[in-house]
């Protein structure tokens, strides 16, 4: 009698806790990992493969064969399969949809993967004739594209792009006039062969010690802290143990918070490895290019990979060491979906795979502050910058109670910017909001305009003539009479960008202003076009948002002034004050990094307080010290653990009403506080009313066995007008 097929056990993009049992005919357990096709009611639907067993709750009978196994690219390996098997359940989310974000959009579909980037240029014969005089004088991006191609050998666009963020269109001209040729080579990154090596700097004591206490980790998971002042050559330690793990044979995983910042820690990473392959994962990649990248680092032949956060479930047979550059960043954290945080995700993994990890900021999350100090993580410090000369900017509070600003900018800075205007320096002056205004106002009666989809005010955009919020995308036109009063003396409350160009625009009239934030920058490679025009000198004062403060370094820049800093001290939000320090500490260290000395000017109603005083002293570890003895003494993270389940209606009444039967039906456990349902600080957002319930206990182990037996009935409830998700270790409440 022929033995029955064994069981495969399918995860599949459902929202539902569980894998789907179906006969695997021919299938073995080298198949585990693979990604296959199976038919789901009408449908044939793509998964992967977890595990094979002879065992099932149905009847055989009753059970579908697997359709086909996809052996045309690698197997998820088994570390990824137990690291997002641990994600699933650490963050209480379907372990299907779990399994299947982790891959690029392509191997999600039934349709043939063709993987073919026609993505790599190189000078035609006639093209390495010509010289730089035959370009357009002005044409800069033409001329440095140029210089990077006369070698005649292929060059990726991904490489292109670190040259001239309109390196496509430049290269469409050349193209047509047969100065150079695109070419096909699939799955390729195109390293450059022809390339020698940029040469390293000397280190520093500092960051010798660092290399040789990381170094002595290798082959074994330690995690540490790696706290850099701004300007101290973190990203120089990153590059060294880099060379290490290439050495031992093994690949390294990079991660940034920003897609802005990929295209130039990429350029460096090129520069230093140019006869290694490189690949970048992040969301703003074509599909095909995404692809590319993923299978060159599931194939073992992309040596570095660079990327966001969902890097962190890129499969890496030969994974050797992980980095997460500016780890407290909220950028790591995914708010939707499959909810992580990309940080604490890549220690475990390091712990899973045996290798060390190493978190890098200036700032580092309280957290990860916490963890070094109870010797959980080892804390490396580098105390001086890295450049022979160069010293932390010294920090100015200007006390606009006795010196009132003028539209936004007081005497003294603007008489700074204008000392640095004939010394040829750089200013930068930082405003955290984009847009002219926050608001507009009538101040006859207090009527402000207000999103009809959100809890939050519209934001005036003068030069568009539009109100828009920033929350849902709404757009309105700008009216022009108090809708409430008729009062037609509307006017602008607050301060953004726009509105602050326009005043340093009125009072340098000849000065080269660039605006930098999300509304300048959303054309594609725009924002690598303006740091080039930074770094060429193109520019003489920039306004922007956080955009401009994590991770640039531009030499000539000298002064940074601070608007409106003073608004998060009144933030219901207990981070709002860790976030403040962290972002006034690392847009000040945009000054000064290099021969030149860096001032700091931050406007402020409150030059006492505690925060600024410790920011002048440049003392993260004494604010750090402060910030924990008081969220010990408020019972607030890292000394209690929280989840908070949200739940989204058409009426607020109907999201409390589910949270009230999830509080009802919830496991009662001594170790665990339940708090009531309440409105979300947004109670309503693109038309949808919102409202949480937060548990929370002072031990991680407890909270966890709390959700697990609490996410079994809330999966029972009835919530068909409901949409409801679990956020484990929130960055938000």
């Amino acid at each position: 009698m022929p033995s029955a097929p064994p069981i495969a056990q399918i995860a599949l993009d459902i929202p539902v806790p569980r894998l789907f049992d179906y006969l695997a005919t021919g299938l073995t357990s080298a198949d585990i990992g693979q990604r296959v096709r199976v038919p789901f009611g009408r449908k044939q639907l793509v998964g992967v493969m977890m595990g094979l067993c002879n065992d099932s709750a149905h009847a055989p009978h009753k059970l579908k064969p697997v359709l086909e196994v996809y052996r045309d690219t690698p197997a998820l390996p088994a570390e990824l399969l137990r690291l997002l098997t641990f994600c699933s359940g650490y963050y209480h989310y379907p372990l299907g949809a779990t399994v299947m974000a982790a891959l690029p959009t392509r191997l999600r579909s039934t349709q043939a993967v063709q993987v073919k980037l026609a993505s790599a240029w190189q000078l035609t014969a006639t093209g390495l004739t010509l010289d730089a005089a035959d370009l357009p004088a002005h044409a800069r991006a033409q001329r440095a594209l140029f210089d990077r191609m006369r070698d005649g050998q292929p060059h990726a666009g991904t490489t292109l792009a670190a040259t001239s963020g309109s390196y496509r269109s430049i290269l469409k001209t050349w193209v047509s006039r047969g100065w150079a040729v695109q070419i096909d080579q699939p799955a390729s990154l195109h390293t450059h062969r022809a390339m020698a090596a940029d040469t390293p700097p000397r280190l520093t004591a500092a960051q010798h010690s660092a290399l040789t206490q990381i170094g002595a980790a290798f082959a074994h998971y330690r995690a540490f802290l790696l706290h850099g002042i701004t300007g101290s050559g973190k990203t120089e330690v990153y590059l060294h143990l880099v060379a290490t793990a290439l050495a031992r044979g093994g690949q390294t995983l990079l991660l940034v918070p920003e897609i802005n910042l990929t295209p130039q820690l990429t350029g460096l990473f090129r520069a230093r490895f140019p006869h290694i392959e490189i690949a970048t994962l992040h969301s703003g990649m074509a599909e095909g290019e995404r692809l590319a990248h993923w299978l060159a680092a599931a194939e073992g032949r992309a040596r570095i990979v660079l990327g966001t956060r969902l890097a962190v479930f890129a499969p890496l047979p030969q994974l050797a060491l992980l980095i997460v550059d500016e780890e407290h960043d909220s950028s790591f954290h995914q708010q939707d979906g499959l909810r992580y945080a990309a940080r604490d995700v890549a220690v475990v993994r390091a712990q899973q795979r045996g290798v060390p990890v190493v978190l890098g900021s200036a700032t580092p999350a309280l957290e990860t502050w916490h963890n070094a100090q109870s010797g959980r993580y080892t804390l490396i410090s580098l105390a001086e910058r890295a450049i022979a000369g160069a010293r932390l900017p010294a920090i100015r509070l200007l006390d606009t109670r006795s010196s009132k600003p003028d539209a936004g900018l007081s005497a003294t800075l603007l008489s700074a910017i204008g000392s640095r205007l004939t010394q040829a320096q750089q200013s930068l002056v930082f405003v955290n909001r984009r847009g002219y205004a926050p608001a507009l106002m009538c101040f006859e009666c207090g009527w402000s305009a207000a999103c009809q989809r959100c809890s939050a005010k519209l934001v005036l955009h003068l030069r568009e003539r539009q109100l828009r919020c920033h929350h849902c995308g709404h757009v309105e036109r700008v009216v022009h009479a108090c809708p409430a009063c008729g009062n037609l003396d509307l006017k602008p409350g607050g301060f953004g960008t726009q509105r602050i160009e326009d005043t340093l625009t009125q009072h340098f009239p000849h000065a080269r202003i660039l605006r930098v934030d999300r509304d300048s920058t959303r054309r594609r490679d725009s924002w690598a076009d303006m740091q080039r025009a930074i770094r060429n000198g193109e520019a003489d004062i920039l306004v922007g948002t956080q955009l401009l403060a994590k991770g640039h370094d531009f030499p000539k820049l000298t002064l940074v002034g601070v608007i409106n800093a003073d608004s998060a001290l009144f933030s219901p939000d207990f981070r709002a004050t860790e976030r403040l320090f962290a972002q006034l500490m690392q847009v000040g260290g945009r000054a000064g990094r290099a021969a030149e000395a860096g001032e700091v000017m931050i406007q402020t109603q409150f030059p006492e307080h505690h925060l600024y005083r410790l920011l002048q002293r440049h003392d993260y570890a004494e604010f750090a010290a402060s910030l924990l003895a008081e969220r010990a003494a408020a019972g607030f993270p890292p000394f209690v653990h929280q989840a908070v389940l949200r739940a989204e209606a058409g009426k607020l009444e109907t999201a409390l009403d589910f949270l009230r039967q999830a509080q009802a039906a919830a496991p009662a456990l001594a170790a665990i506080t339940l708090f009531d349902p309440t409105p979300a600080a947004m109670a309503r957002k693109a038309g949808v009313e919102r409202a949480l319930l937060l548990a929370q206990s002072p031990t991680r182990k407890a909270l966890q066995l709390f959700l697990t037996d609490w996410m079994v009935r809330l999966y029972a409830l009835k919530a068909s007008n409901v949409r409801w998700n679990l956020d484990v270790d929130p960055l938000e409440i």
